[in-house]
């Protein structure tokens, strides 16, 4: 960013640069960019709400205080580019944030998106370095492991290599990993009739890369689930990654291309009536409001047809509950009915309430001991990079600590990768408000996960 004088106030109004949508010019304009990074700190420090989240609002407050004596205009690139680094998208900001397009507020502040911008124009052009080739892209690393012959799960466990993979790719060697099914998903349900031929149905799942590959009975439960209550519910092959993990890093290419792939999938089913149900609050929210605006020409018009078909799996489920198809009949509970409960940020950023949570209490005997909403600090892939990992913890040890003081046996969270989070941090793995859904119904146990069988 510039360094211009201190001459006169930065005015909160939008700058002639304002562009959240990289179909106009104006968006990959530097120096409109500037103007906007420049407007946008101005309204950051003024206002100081948004001091909790991540390390972007204090490390900007500091550089203007400590460094700059208040003075906005004289933060430099160097520490613009530090503010803009230690966002990891959890979005809290613009949920709290009073000055959004979404309030149609006059400032038209939206820090996650302009932060996104910054990234896709300072990547524009340039090759993706060896880290973001192996985690923007789930895909490519599942089919890899599974390559291995579950090489890859042993290496993501053995030490030596784990600090070669730090000094390599950049991944940190202490970081808990997801461990890598040996089937994925689809080629699960295809075996087992949920594949069909023709479109249509109440329900497509969009399993997410992570059920897909590293998790896949999470998908099996969901079906499971949805199948319970009555739900004609169908799994189509070769989806691809919501593009989330790319964007992040300001691949706007890749995200196009998958998103593309994927709405080519999807829309047969929703132009037939039925609803997208999504696993990965992430995932949900990328299709519902990112991909929007995020895409271009035909894509584009695709996606805002898509988006209002999108749904949380549990989203879905809690808007059938009084029909006669909910199915109420529960065979267990788990141990001593108190479930901690912990809310995602990209839950949060949706707007839509908590329903797994408000599902679980449709078991029996079952309390919320608590709910949780402080971020955990995944954030998808921020909390496996080398300079990620310790502010991560950091981040998160208010939710830990939350979890913790519910005192409750049993952990729910719709974020799969909030649960590996959990599982490294706090020392215990939350269920997905499905899965306890699901052995609730089957009247199993409420620990680990068990090994093989249809769901």
């Amino acid at each position: 960013m510039s360094t211009p004088t201190h001459e006169k106030t930065v005015s909160f109004k939008p700058t002639p640069g304002l562009s959240y949508d990289p179909t106009e010019e104006r968006y990959w304009d530097r120096a409109a960019l500037d103007g906007e990074v420049l407007r946008a700190f101005e309204i950051c420090n003024g206002c100081r709400m948004c001091f909790k989240y991540c390390d972007s609002f204090p490390k900007l407050f500091s550089f203007v205080d400590d460094r700059h004596d208040g003075d906005v205009t004289r933060v430099t690139e160097a520490e613009t580019r530090e503010v803009m680094d230690a966002c990891f998208q959890c979005k809290l900001c613009e949920v709290q944030c009073p000055y959004t397009p979404r309030d149609g507020h006059e400032f038209q502040l939206d820090f996650p998106k302009l932060v996104h911008r910054y990234r896709g124009v300072n990547r524009r052009g340039k090759a993706p370095t060896l880290r973001q080739r192996v985690l923007n892209d789930p895909d490519a690393a599942g089919k890899l492991a599974r390559l291995s012959l579950g090489m890859a799960n042993v290496a993501n466990r053995a030490r030596p290599l784990r600090v070669l993979m730090e000094k390599v790719v950049g991944v940190h060697r202490d970081k808990l990993l997801p461990e890598f099914a040996a089937e994925p998903f689809d080629a699960w349900a295809e075996k087992h009739g949920h594949v069909q031929a023709e479109p249509g149905g109440d329900a497509v799942l969009f399993q997410t890369c992570f059920v897909q590959h590293n998790e896949p009975d999470l998908g099996k439960d969901a079906l499971y689930v949805l199948k319970r209550n009555g739900v004609d519910v169908r799994v189509v092959k070769g989806l691809r990654c919501c593009g989330m993990p790319a964007w992040e890093t300001g691949d706007l290419e890749s995200l196009r291309r998958w998103a593309h792939r994927d709405l080519e999938l999807l829309l047969p089913y929703v132009e037939r009536g039925a609803k997208v149900l999504v696993v990965n609050p992430t995932c949900s929210m990328m299709m519902r409001r990112e991909w929007p605006h995020l895409l271009e020409g035909e894509d584009r018009a695709r996606a805002e047809k898509l988006a209002p078909a999108v749904m949380d799996v549990s989203e879905y489920l809690w808007s059938i509950r009084n029909e006669p198809r909910f199915d109420a009949t529960f065979a267990s509970v788990p141990p001593g009915g108190k479930v901690a409960y912990h809310a995602p940020c990209h839950l949060r950023a949706q707007g839509i309430g908590f329903k797994g949570r408000d599902l679980l209490r449709k078991i029996p005997g079952v309390t919320v001991a608590s709910t949780v909403m402080e971020c955990c600090g995944h954030d998808g892939t921020f909390a496996m990079t080398v300079e990620g990992f310790e502010p991560s913890q950091r981040v998160g040890k208010k939710a830990f600590d939350g979890m913790k003081a519910a005192e409750a046996e049993v952990w729910a969270t719709d974020c799969p990768l909030a649960a590996v989070q959990f599982q490294q941090h706090a020392g215990k793995k939350p269920l997905h408000p499905i899965t306890l859904l699901a052995r609730a119904y089957r009247g199993e146990g409420f620990g680990p996960k068990r090994e093989g069988g249809e769901r």
